[in-house]
């Protein structure tokens, strides 16, 4: 492709990532697991048809494909705080995404470094990848397959 016809992208800054978010919280893992192995909260967890959670099973089938996963690709329309607590400042937990389809969604900020949150601003663009891991409780509200939306990675444009 010529120069003049490549489509110019940001660069991208890599804010959080699942493995590193784990490891700060091993607990996270153990009880996730502890949930899913639980037969007397059948309605409650995982599924673990593709391994524990963050078992070397269940990362070998994200790599794999084996385990769905989902890409958001979007520009920031606004950044909020979502939820009911008090909150000081600006502590906007939550961003607008407008998508290349034009249609929108709300999510979290992801970061494991809090000042990396100032970096979701309106105009940035964000990616986020997502696991999508089947729940036990079955079927979704449309009759279809419920996932847990497990964020692995999410990046934004760094200037």
């Amino acid at each position: 492709m010529s120069e003049c016809c490549q489509e110019i992208l940001p660069l991208m800054k890599t804010v959080y990532t699942l493995a590193d978010a784990l490891a700060n919280d091993p607990g996270r893992v153990t009880r996730t697991q502890a949930l899913t192995l639980d037969s007397s909260r059948p309605r409650m967890g995982l599924k673990g048809g593709h391994g524990l959670f963050a078992s070397v099973a269940w990362w070998q089938s994200i790599e794999a494909g084996r385990l769905q996963t989902q890409t958001l690709t979007g520009i920031v329309e606004r950044r909020y705080f979502a939820g009911q607590d008090s909150r000081r400042g600006d502590q906007a937990n939550s961003i607008t995404l407008r998508l290349a389809d034009g249609s929108a969604v709300d999510e979290s900020i992801y970061t494991q470094r809090r000042q990396d949150s100032k970096l979701f601003v309106p105009g940035a663009t964000v990616t986020m990848t997502y696991a999508l891991d089947e729940l036990k409780a079955q079927p979704a509200a449309d009759g279809g397959v419920d996932y847990a939306r497990i964020v692995l990675e999410v990046s934004v444009s760094a200037g």
